[in-house]
């Protein structure tokens, strides 16, 4: 008899879970709040890293798919100072890259492949039963099953299951913007961000913009606020939000603002963390990866080290026998926590060096890690 095993969270974690499952043939019951894939938008554009979330493609059975679907160019690089000077221009390998790049949407697409997901179910919680979890619904049902996996991120429902910690707010905020059709409607911010990624650092703020497929490029102004620095402003009247940004960012050169000044909306996103060393007690029936177990600022290794926690926690599940899965998800687990705790010091580092009060803290943190 197969186990009954629920997946809360239709997000790479998730979904890279149970494509690992479905590969054994094992049944697995994956539960989204959204109501369609679709719903909303799916993010920006991920690095996926050879030994993290390429191997995760690779245990589901689908790194071709994924090379074929990747953009090796998007890892090319390009720093400027606030003034436009050009302080690092790191260009891709032609001959590919060891973490190409994937829009999120693809690779969400290319994960649920024939996965028979649940949309539209909130959950409400978990509650362990000693011998498995009943998963309560927003609506009000419960269903029970062996294990519920929480992989449904930084605000998790299933996490209280088994721990009281909550994510932090680390004291920096982003605000997401787009430009669209850029290559055709604004040739120079296409030729100034170049095929992958393009940063500007200054005193505790920078502009990011990352090229996705089809000329859409994702624009980041972070910066050091209080949480409620925003009070006041709506984030639904565009201009108000441009003026404000295009103050705080006063001084730096026209071109980078123009960043700004061609996004068609905004979105606030104050970056939280869990702690650093996030672990709770075994509880049977119950556990959490990825974001949900242990938030990390966006640094490029929560989506890959999520996927690759979801393939080893599913190859764990398949191979447990009768009275084995317990055993299995509790090994997963201390697996798992040392391996984060370390890449959840360095991205927390990382974000202390890229936001800062000396702007060459940043350039030196590519300086490290650039060939």
């Amino acid at each position: 008899m197969r186990h009954r095993i629920a997946v809360v969270g239709a997000g790479p974690a998730g979904l890279t879970f149970a494509r690992v499952l479905h590969r054994r043939g094992h049944p697995v019951t994956v539960l989204e709040r959204d109501s369609a894939r679709d719903a909303r938008p799916p993010g920006g554009t991920l690095d996926l890293h050879e030994k993290m979330g390429q191997l995760a493609l690779d245990k589901a059975g689908l790194l071709a798919d994924f090379h074929a679907l990747a953009r090796p160019e998007g890892e090319s690089m390009r720093i400027l100072d606030t003034d436009g000077t050009v302080l690092r221009d790191w260009r891709a390998d032609p001959g590919g890259s060891p973490h190409p790049e994937i829009d999120r949407g693809r690779l969400r697409d290319l994960l649920l492949g024939p996965l028979d997901v649940r949309w539209g179910r909130g959950v409400a919680a978990a509650v362990p039963t000693g011998d498995g979890a009943l998963v309560r619904f927003a609506d009000g049902r419960e269903e029970a099953f062996d294990l519920v996996v929480g992989a449904d991120g930084a605000w998790s429902r299933v996490r209280p299951a088994v721990s009281a910690a909550v994510p932090a707010y680390t004291g920096v905020t982003a605000v997401e913007t787009a430009v669209d059709d850029v290559d055709v409607r604004h040739p120079g911010l296409a030729a100034l961000v170049g095929d992958g990624s393009l940063a500007v650092y200054g005193v505790n703020r920078s502009l990011v913009a990352q090229r996705n497929s089809g000329g859409h490029v994702k624009v980041y102004a972070q910066f050091r606020a209080p949480l409620d620095w925003h009070a006041g402003l709506d984030f639904a009247d565009a201009n108000a939000v441009r003026s404000r940004l295009r103050a705080m960012f006063d001084g730096w050169a026209e071109p980078v603002l123009e960043l700004l000044d061609h996004g068609t909306a905004f979105s606030h996103r104050p970056l939280y963390v869990m702690p650093v060393a996030h672990t709770w007690p075994h509880v049977p029936g119950v556990t959490l990866m990825g974001d949900a177990a242990h938030l990390m600022p966006p640094l490029g290794v929560g989506a890959n080290l999520a996927m690759l926690e979801g393939a080893e926690l599913a190859e764990a599940v398949a191979a447990a026998g009768p009275g084995e899965l317990d055993g299995a998800v509790r090994a997963f687990e201390e697996r798992m926590r040392p391996r984060a705790a370390r890449w959840a010091e360095f991205t927390a580092a990382g974000l202390e060096r890229l936001v800062s009060a000396d702007p060459a803290e940043a350039l030196a943190v590519f300086d490290e890690v650039q060939p």
